[in-house]
């Protein structure tokens, strides 16, 4: 029989430590080798070596006994699962990040699971949707076909043929798990195993259900309807209760989560809710005045835009975006204007140019500060 590590070592705690530096030695120990973050091989071996002797020092009766006889005082006395009975390893997992991992998984990796379930929730099942920012703006009823697991109906769920039913397993006597003693020198020791006829259910099904090949479940594509509400944007996330995987056991099905992907516009770009376009116009109607057409979401609007209005101005149509969410109102269209210049001119338009410089005193203007300069160079 191996020797096993002193407790407080593992840990890397003195023996003097206490409760709190106990529990602050095993969190970090178990964020690094916990085996849903930690995939090398020893890394289960290690994990469950810390929390036994987690389990062992944060309990004031077992750690007394373990600093009087050792190893020993805690063999004699407990076996696995009474070792871990009363550690609220939820709490724990919640607090670094790995929330459910709890208990169950504990036993789940100490005795391979050999606990048997009583119902339990389906997993909840997440479904990405690709909509259009028309869609996101003014919401949308979709139809969307999902694939999970279904209660059989045939057998609602027991997994044997109709008219017959499950029987408690005689190796296990339903617990779904087995015990075996050896004695040691130190007294008896009991370990516990996942029940090899059953494995780990409890029960037998000498006659499997033809739908679901004793499962209890079938895979399913199943038609939901899920309404789009206004104001989504990529990211958001819609919840339909009990249009998950179904639960064992009888339990209660998961939920359907859907995350919106909200594609790219060819018009405009969101900020929030407000919409932000872009509108060309003449380096006349810039200097002139003018009204434009520009388009919404709601169709086509007018738009004045006044005289001396310069590149990059922006104008603000109020009511035009995307309405809130979680609140009343809509969001604003921000007009960005993009002044145009000519690129080709015809001699005309050149001589119009010139003498509109002349008569705004441009070149005078010019001039005037060529010879500042000259001055002063």
């Amino acid at each position: 029989m191996a020797t096993k590590r002193d407790y407080y070592e593992i840990l890397g705690v003195e023996k003097k430590a206490s409760a709190d530096e106990v529990k602050s030695a095993y969190r970090k120990l178990a964020m690094q080798f916990h085996p849903d973050k930690n995939k090398s091989p020893d890394a289960e071996e290690k994990f469950k070596e810390i929390s036994e002797a987690y389990a062992v020092l944060s309990d004031q009766g077992k750690r007394q006994q373990y600093d009087q006889f050792g190893h020993a005082g805690i063999d004699q006395r407990y076996s696995q699962e009474d070792i871990f009975r009363g550690v609220d390893f939820e709490d724990l997992f919640r607090d670094i990040g790995m929330g459910g991992r709890g208990r169950g998984s504990i036993f789940d990796i100490f005795f391979g699971g050999g606990r048997r379930e009583g119902p339990s929730r389906g997993s909840d099942l997440l479904y990405e949707l690709a909509i259009n920012l028309e869609d996101a703006a003014n919401g949308k009823g979709v139809e969307l076909e999902v694939p999970r697991t279904e209660t059989c109906d045939l057998c609602h769920g027991s997994g044997a043929k109709p008219g017959t039913s499950p029987k408690t397993c005689s190796t296990c006597h339903g617990s779904g798990q087995v015990n075996r003693t050896q004695n040691t020198p130190f007294g008896r020791f009991m370990t516990t195993s996942t029940c090899p006829t059953c494995r780990g259910t409890g029960t037998i099904i000498d006659s499997p259900c033809s739908a679901c090949h004793g499962g209890g479940t079938v895979q399913r594509r199943r038609k939901i309807e899920v309404k789009i509400p206004p104001g989504v944007d990529t990211g958001s996330r819609l919840r339909v209760s009990g249009e998950g995987e179904a639960g064992g056991k009888g339990g209660p099905p998961g939920d359907l989560y859907v995350e919106v992907n909200v594609r790219p516009h060819n018009i405009f770009t969101r900020n929030e809710n407000d919409l932000i376009m872009e509108a060309t116009i003449s380096f006349t109607q810039a200097a002139l005045g003018d009204e434009i057409i520009v388009p919404t979401l709601d169709g086509k609007a007018e738009m004045k835009i006044p005289s001396g209005t310069q590149n990059g101005q922006v104008f603000r149509l109020k009511g035009k975006g995307i309405p809130g969410l979680h609140m009343s109102g809509k969001g604003d269209q921000l007009v960005k204007i993009k002044v145009a210049v000519p690129t080709k001119l015809t001699d005309r338009q050149k001589e119009i140019l010139r003498e509109f410089a002349q008569i705004s005193g441009e070149k005078t203007k010019g001039k005037s500060i060529f010879e500042k300069v000259r001055d002063h160079i």
